[in-house]
């Protein structure tokens, strides 16, 4: 048994029973092992599911980093859809993810971060719009996760406004990036006067 093993086990349990019921004590019986020796590898709970959120990012972190050439919209957009889509790729993974520090991840977030600076965004609505965008997304899929047992659509008064989850993350999305356009091109005006 190693580090590896253990996050992918967790991460299946995960997707069985939820992030409410992974506890060390199943993930020692479904590894077969005595729940004292889960602790030598993770100190604690919190350690297990900081592994564990990270290991769940893999596939938005594997993405391809943006390149010179990119449209920084189009990218801006793709990365957005990325991170939604791993984010439902697990069961409770927004909610895995939530409060998480991607330590592991810094170092393509600076370049993501400086391809949208040389891009001509501003640093600090690039920083603003990074930052809102993966709020916005994990607060998404929260919803979407949680939905399970909501009441259908036409079981709802007419005066609700009922938007498909995916629907209504390309709205926001298209929003937030429609306000970062808009002020990226005022900073460009104000610096071509």
């Amino acid at each position: 048994m190693n580090r590896a093993t253990v996050v992918a086990e967790a991460l299946d349990l995960l997707d069985e029973v939820g992030l409410d019921t992974v506890s060390t004590r199943r993930l020692a019986k479904r590894l077969g092992v005595e729940q004292p020796s889960l602790y030598y590898h993770f100190k604690t709970k919190k350690d297990l599911l900081t592994a564990m959120a990270e290991a769940a990012m893999a596939p938005h972190a594997d993405e391809a980093l943006p390149s010179s050439g990119d449209d920084w919209r189009t990218w801006f957009l793709q990365n957005s859809r990325s991170f939604r889509h791993t984010l439902l790729m697990r069961r409770d993974g927004a909610r895995l993810h939530a409060g998480s520090t991607p330590t592991g991840d810094l170092d393509r977030i600076r370049r993501k971060m400086a391809f949208l600076v040389a891009s001509g965004v501003p640093e600090r609505d690039a920083q603003t719009a990074m930052l809102a965008t993966g709020r916005f997304t994990v607060g998404c899929v929260l919803e979407e996760q949680a939905d399970l047992g909501a009441p259908a659509a036409e079981d709802l008064p007419d005066d609700v406004p009922v938007l498909p989850h995916e629907e209504a993350f390309e709205a926001g999305l298209a929003l937030i990036l429609g306000g970062l356009d808009r002020r990226t091109e005022a900073a460009a005006s104000s610096s071509r006067a």
